[in-house]
């Protein structure tokens, strides 16, 4: 086999009426998309219980200087002042701040990092699981088709798609959220 036909091999695409994976690989596929949608989900729990002053101080976050890494990144530093009064602690803000903003601010339990709090921390919070529930949306459909389910499938197709849409929203708003 030559290097032509190994790239061939493994662009193939999937023509409708060939065969399908079997239970145990298409059982596979399925967790796997199960765990792609819900790991979002997962991972945002600590910025909601941040951005929601279940954990971590409250107080007043001044990005003090950003510095660019190149390609658009940035290392923002601030000074956190939290409310109860105490020392300002030298924190890492957001990469989408801009020195000089000063915000509503948690500081995390390990005191490293601050980040926005209220409406506008729960809106930055909300892109993960949104892009989590994006994931998910079709899978009820999916789920029809591999179980060879007909009825059902036309309503789950209309559902995932009003489900990504709002999703698609909840994302714009979040990192809309995020970067001002």
């Amino acid at each position: 086999m030559d290097l032509t036909e190994a790239v061939e091999a493994l662009t193939t695409t999937v023509t409708p009426g060939r065969r399908m994976p079997g239970k145990i690989g298409m059982g596979i596929l399925l967790i796997c998309w199960l765990t792609l949608g819900v790991l979002p989900f997962v991972a945002a729990v600590p910025d909601f219980r941040l951005a929601t002053g279940k954990i971590g101080t409250p107080g007043t976050l001044t990005v003090v200087s950003c510095v660019s890494l190149g390609q658009g990144r940035y290392d923002c530093k601030g000074r956190f002042v939290p409310d109860g009064g105490g020392d300002a602690v030298a924190v890492a803000a957001s990469p989408d701040s801009e020195a000089g903003d000063v915000t509503r601010a948690q500081l995390t339990p390990e005191g490293d990092r601050a980040l926005p709090s209220g409406t506008k921390g729960v809106l930055r919070a909300m892109a993960l699981p949104a892009t989590g529930l994006a994931a998910l949306a079709f899978l009820p459909y999916v789920l029809l088709y591999v179980f060879r389910v007909r009825r059902g499938r036309r309503t789950a197709v209309i559902a995932g798609s009003v489900v990504t849409a709002l999703s698609l929203v909840l994302i714009v708003v979040g990192l809309v959220a995020a970067s001002s």
